[in-house]
């Protein structure tokens, strides 16, 4: 079946008074919309076995699983051939985690395992002590246990399986053992810098204003419309845990860009809720193709020398759907929005056409960002 969509936006000739509507207030708190330089998580990797696998592990194709057991083997004071091993319930993992900042030597994170070779499932299987390293090779922590896949698989005879979820992949919930603190600075000469998570001007402006009017006095100063730079008023002198505190708490008013979020593949489209409409007139309609192919046996006739043959039979079917003009008025929300598009009867893959085409009109007041 062959869909064709014709969408025609005509954006009316006409002229009106604009009543602009009051901006929602997305009040948050700072520490929701902020990032403090220096405080930043590190990735950490590292290469393991798990064992304890039902028949699902790594083959004896994956040398280098023989090689890893044979190995782990020795260091537990047991000498192999590894040629001898025969891999069914062992698999070759990488391991991976992120160590957030201020971590302590000690305290636990979860950590991501992920098989490396041919294993059909790591269901059931238990880490061995594996060492996570980091960019500069350190080994920071220690990971080691029994894994949650949040799955399962099962396979019968001739052919039939049920799964759940991705089998060669699984979690342990604070498996990793912290061993050595990444040290995190954050201040530096008295002053601490804050990086806005969404780089807005109008927020950056927003939110110095209400961090000197908490701290009574111009301590914040907007470097960039990303970046914010705070000095330590005397009070706070070395206490920057107690002036986090404060700011983080405090609330403010981001500005948010009006942006149509398309994703073509899924037909998904996101509007934000500052998008708005200019008035315009759309007409929708659709203009479906059916093709269908039906297979059609054609017998010789009695004591002939033919031969029975097999052939396609097209046929085709055209359906022309009516397209009304709909008024739609100047949008003040997302939701009269979203209700002038419902009045069409539009499908999320009809929006996608009808988005592009109100920008192309210049009636969509938003950026479309297509993905």
């Amino acid at each position: 079946m062959f869909r064709l969509f014709n969408t025609l936006v005509i954006l009316t000739a006409v002229c009106f008074l604009s009543v602009s509507a009051p901006s929602p207030v997305n009040a948050d708190r700072i520490k929701d919309v902020v990032d403090v330089v220096g405080a930043r998580s590190n990735q950490l990797v590292g290469y393991g076995i798990v064992v304890g696998l039902g028949g699902t592990g790594d083959g004896n194709k994956a040398e280098f699983t023989l090689q890893s057991v044979a190995a782990m083997l020795r260091r537990l004071g047991v000498r192999v051939d590894p040629s001898t091993i025969k891999l069914k319930n062992a698999a070759a993992v990488i391991v991976t985690a992120n160590i957030p900042a201020f971590m302590n030597v000690g305290q636990e994170m979860d950590v991501v395992v992920s098989s490396l070779g041919d294993a059909k499932s790591l269901q059931g299987g238990t880490l061995i002590q594996t060492p996570l390293r980091g960019a500069d090779r350190q080994v920071y922590a220690v990971a080691q246990g029994p894994l949650s896949i949040g799955g399962f698989g099962a396979s019968g005879g001739g052919g039939a399986k049920s799964q759940k979820n991705h089998l060669t992949v699984g979690r342990i919930p604070r498996g990793a053992i912290v061993e050595r603190k990444i040290e995190t600075k954050i201040s530096n000469d008295n002053s601490l810098k804050l990086a806005l998570r969404v780089a807005d001007s109008v927020t950056a402006s927003r939110t110095v204003e209400v961090i000197n009017k908490a701290l009574e006095g111009p301590f914040a100063k907007a470097i960039d419309p990303g970046m914010i730079d705070v000095k330590f008023p005397e009070k706070f002198k070395g206490g920057v845990v107690e002036l986090l505190s404060v700011i983080g708490t405090l609330n403010v008013d981001r500005d948010v860009k009006a942006k149509v979020i398309i994703n073509e593949r899924t037909g998904t489209v996101v509007v934000g809720s500052e998008v708005t409409l200019m008035p315009v007139a759309i007409a929708h309609g659709g203009i479906t193709v059916e093709v269908s192919k039906d297979t059609m046996v054609t017998q010789p006739a009695p004591l002939s020398v033919g031969r029975t043959t097999v052939t396609k039979d097209t046929t085709m079917e055209t359906k022309i759907e009516s397209g009304d003009l709909h008024y739609v008025p100047q949008a003040a929300t997302v939701g009269d929005l979203v209700g002038a598009m419902n009045s069409l009867g539009v499908k999320p893959t009809d929006l996608v056409i009808i988005f592009q085409a109100l920008a192309a009109a210049g009636a969509l007041n938003a950026t479309i960002e297509v993905q």
